[in-house]
């Protein structure tokens, strides 16, 4: 199975949102694994076998933790000026991570957004970061400054430090990240006129999150579905989604819901 860590950093510019302040969350795959934000100011373990790390991996990060929520606190005040903000609620985000393939291939990511919006990323061919805004500029030109070089020191982190760390957390909560449940599935229809239904087939309970799902007339024909949810998580771990179509009314044809 291919496997992903990333962590999502959000500042606020104020209380009041409904946001702590900062919060910094690690997700294994899909699966919350740690949590620190400004109003617990500690980093938790959001899993059993994350505990497993111990009270050092914990506090150390926790360290690392308020570092940087003093510096995202900087960073969304220095925003907030670039664009001529004096007050409302204002958002930086980071998100970071990599991804370990089934064929042992890597691959790293860094973005930074403001207020919903690109605001630059890492290019992780040439480790410099490009703005996608023009208020960007001035800091992924002292990024990628000589003295600085960001992108090449994130390098490391990308490719070998964050790979490192992925392996050693999906060793530890393998069982629980690669366990197989079979979907449960029910179907229902409603008459929508004298000559249409709408057939409605609810996939739930499955794991892990890829899943196929079509309306078959008489055994063999696709129909193409107009309605379908995104896959959806439930808080036990496992998934769900809805897949409609409007069929004919007519005697005769017969309709089944398939799930590969």
């Amino acid at each position: 199975d291919s496997h992903s860590m990333t962590y999502y950093d959000t500042a606020v510019s104020s209380p009041g949102s409904g946001l702590p302040v900062f919060s910094s969350v690690g997700y294994v795959d899909d699966r919350e694994i740690s949590n620190y934000n400004s109003d617990t100011r500690q980093d938790l373990p959001k899993t059993e076998w994350m505990k497993k790390l111990g009270s050092d991996y914990w506090e150390y990060n926790t360290q690392i933790g308020r570092g940087n929520e003093a510096a995202y606190k900087h960073d969304v005040q220095t925003l907030m000026s670039r664009y001529n903000q004096t007050g409302g609620i204002h958002i930086v985000q980071r998100m970071s991570g990599c991804e370990l393939r089934d064929d042992g291939t890597t691959e790293g990511y860094m973005q930074y957004g403001y207020d919903g919006r690109e605001f630059l990323y890492l290019d992780t061919e040439n480790w410099i970061y490009i703005p996608t805004m023009n208020e960007a500029q001035i800091t992924t030109q002292r990024w990628n400054s000589p003295e600085v070089r960001l992108g090449e020191r994130n390098k490391n982190y990308l490719e070998n430090i964050c790979i490192e760390w992925l392996k050693k957390y999906i060793n530890n909560g393998r069982e629980d990240l690669e366990k197989r449940v079979r979907p449960e599935v029910k179907v229902w229809g409603h008459r929508q006129s004298d000559d249409v239904m709408r057939l409605q087939c609810l996939v739930y309970g499955f794991h892990p999150r890829p899943v196929d799902v079509k309306w078959v007339r008489n055994g063999e024909d696709h129909i193409p579905s107009d309605e379908m949810t995104p896959v959806l998580p439930h808080p036990d771990g496992t998934y769900q989604i809805r897949v409609s179509v409007e069929v004919p009314n007519k005697e005769g044809d017969t309709y089944s819901c398939h799930v590969e």
